[in-house]
């Protein structure tokens, strides 16, 4: 008996685990589960089967397969980077204004889930995603994808119909999306089989057609189903005669009573025969006293009235029994017949769900093809050598949601220039620049365009973020350490394939210790990391990090001050920024022109007394007045020191002492000044 590792704690024996992993995996695709031999492969992966089906107490009739993820095939995305950059959700939480709303003009519901998937878990094969760029330029060519798009809003939710069916909790309406999506199928076909691009024509394989299905299901679900099978009315007529039989028996049931109450009033010969029901006694044929001697012998006496007398026949009885049980019977039918779709459905379920497979990866390609022609993108490089070279990029979700043309810039990216320290005024665009960096590289790594003139990237392992400020409450963390957490993380493990973006390290403490962390973590990732980093900050100080190591470059995006007034320009240009404009963006922000014209006098007062300060210190004096250690000192200091402990006191006269005093306190004046 065999266990997995902090596995839930129930059990399976060897040979369940090798009969079951021999039929459905290969050899090779067991790694994944973090196993050492091929032994342990098949306990490991049997285990995890059995437990789905034992926690989900059913089979699992749509589950054919395991298939491990392992971290050097994707460019791995934490939860931190997902949310800074907006894939899913905007920092509101809103799914607006995302990468996936610009991104997701998609036929299908499960289109639209593998796109998601693909933006949350990039892949890092080069050649799949070369494929993937063929396969766009293919359907680009003559706009194939708009001939493929109206189809593809034909196809329904397959994949989750598909499950629902095996696992028998289908209603009626997923069967009519299911024909109506099979009957696309061969229009579908004969479209793609124009298209020479391998990965289409490998997709076009995989898309069957089912006739058969698709003709069962035209035959035994009415078009316009009821939402569910409890109500009856499911089954289309035609389908099953037994069915057929109960339905007309409910639907004909006067016209039987009129036939069989003339037929026995001409066998009888009584005029006066009646044939009526009652909900106590069911129905029946009635006669007078005066005529029940001239019923036929075959009429049963069921009651007895002061003037009438009640009778039966086989026949009417039969037709009772129907009538009567003809609802429930038909029910009854209706859901054995309901229930034997499903085991009409079960053998094509496997060739079903690789169509629907094949379906979402052509759905998402179609997408890519239309917003690359609609959205003016172009088809990135992809390259071995570590580059990251952008021109005229533009930020995909900015561009589409603000009003005026979006100002597109360059990067550049490679051995000599590894991190990029980006300065410049709030609001100037140093945010949405890197934010771009990162998006355009995970666009590239999902097999799309990107919205740039051209574009080259190589190889990327992950993708970091630390943006913006918040706190966690919940966990006790105030947003310093958020942000202090968050750059451990990416310190830890960075590596020379990955790209990190950072902004405003160190903003969340006092000035001195936040330029420290900020220092020491730009210097820790271009001397020990050098990871491609886009470095924002608001420290000058940092501009300096170029004379230590080369392949630090300095960037900025400029501003440009009209009387009172500020106009950010947007455009990343080489060099460090001059100021930051803090007043000036407090201004367009609505704060209080009293407060503006306090914070202009602060600022004035506070630039004064650190030029006094600096004035002092060159002079040897800090700007406590305190005197200078001698190995701060200037050189002359040295030299007066030097000039005083030469002087011999004991053999000096009064007079030489004298002009001595006066020679020492001219040459420390001139210092001084």
């Amino acid at each position: 008996m065999f266990r997995i590792p902090n596995a839930p704690p129930w059990w399976i024996d060897e040979q369940s685990a090798r009969q079951c992993l021999n039929q459905q995996f290969a050899t090779q695709d067991l790694k994944g589960f973090g196993c050492d031999d091929y032994q342990n492969a098949l306990r490991a992966a049997g285990c995890l089967l059995q437990y789905v089906q034992n926690t989900q107490r059913t089979a699992l009739p749509h589950i054919h397969s395991l298939k491990p993820e392992q971290h050097d095939t994707a460019v791995i995305l934490d939860t931190i980077s997902r949310r800074n950059l907006e894939i899913d959700f905007s920092l509101s939480g809103n799914k607006e204004h995302t990468l996936m709303a610009v991104m997701d003009q998609t036929a299908t519901a499960m289109g639209s889930r593998l796109l998601g998937r693909w933006l949350n878990r990039p892949v890092r094969d080069q050649a799949l995603l070369k494929q993937r760029y063929q396969s766009i330029e293919q359907l680009q060519t003559d706009n194939q994808y708009e001939q493929l798009q109206p189809l593809l809003r034909q196809i329904g939710d397959i994949e989750r119909v598909l499950t629902r069916i095996a696992l028998k909790t289908a209603r009626p309406r997923d069967f009519e999306r299911l024909r109506i999506s099979l009957a696309v199928l061969p229009l579908l076909q004969s479209e793609l089989l124009a298209m020479t691009d391998p990965l289409i024509k490998q997709l076009a394989q995989q898309i069957a057609v089912f006739p058969e299905q698709h003709d069962l299901l035209k035959q035994a679900v009415i078009e316009n189903p009821p939402v569910l099978i409890r109500d009856g009315g499911v089954i289309a007529a035609g389908y099953n005669q037994e069915l057929d039989e109960l339905r007309n028996i409910q639907k004909n049931a006067n016209q039987f009573l009129i036939d069989l109450e003339a037929r026995e009033k001409q066998r009888s010969g009584i005029p006066t025969l009646k044939v009526n029901y009652n909900r106590v006694h069911g129905y029946f044929i009635e006669v007078s006293r005066a005529q029940s001697e001239n019923v036929p012998d075959n009429y049963l006496r069921k009651q007895t009235l002061k003037t009438n007398e009640r009778y039966i026949t086989p026949e009417l009885k039969d037709f009772e029994d129907k009538v009567l049980s003809a609802n429930e019977k038909a029910l009854a039918k209706e859901k054995a017949l309901y229930e034997e779709l499903f085991e009409l459905l079960a053998p094509s379920l496997r060739a079903l769900q690789l169509s629907a497979q094949a379906i979402c990866e052509l759905d998402v390609l179609a997408n890519f093809a239309e917003r690359a022609y609609t959205l003016q993108w172009c088809q990135p490089q992809l390259s071995s050598q570590p580059c990251l070279s952008i021109t005229q990029g533009r930020h995909p979700v900015v561009e589409q949601i603000q009003d005026d043309p979006f100002v597109a810039n360059d990067m550049l990216l490679n051995d000599s220039r590894r991190m990029l320290l980006i300065t410049g005024p709030n609001m100037g665009g140093k945010s949405t620049y890197m934010r771009q960096a990162a998006l355009l590289t995970l666009m590239a790594y999902i097999g799309s365009y990107v919205p740039a003139q051209a574009a080259a990237f190589g190889p990327v392992d992950r993708i970091f973020t630390r943006i913006g400020a918040s706190d966690d409450l919940a966990g006790g963390r105030s947003t310093f350490m958020v942000e202090m957490t968050e750059t451990a993380n990416i310190l830890h493990n960075a590596t020379r394939e990955s790209l990190v973006l950072m902004d405003e390290i160190g903003r969340g403490t006092s000035t001195y210790d936040g330029l420290s962390l900020a220092y020491a973590s730009a210097h820790y990732l271009a001397g020990r990391s050098q990871a491609f980093t886009l470095f924002a900050t608001h420290y000058f100080e940092l501009t300096h990090l170029p004379e230590l190591f080369s392949q630090i470059v300095n960037v900025h995006l400029d501003a440009v001050e009209h009387g009172d007034k500020i106009v950010f320009l947007h455009q990343v240009q080489d060099g460090c920024a001059s100021q930051s404009y803090g007043i000036q963006v407090a201004a367009l922000a609505g704060v209080p022109k009293e407060v503006i014209d306090m914070a202009k006098t602060k600022l004035l007062s506070l630039e004064e007394s650190i030029s006094a300060a600096d004035k002092k210190t060159a002079r040897g004096i800090n700007p406590d007045n305190e005197i200078i250690s001698q190995t701060e000192a200037p050189q002359e200091k040295n030299e007066l020191l030097t000039a005083l402990e030469e002087i011999d006191p004991d053999n000096l006269s009064p007079r030489e002492a004298l002009d001595l005093i006066y020679q020492l306190k001219k040459k420390a004046l001139e210092q001084m000044e």
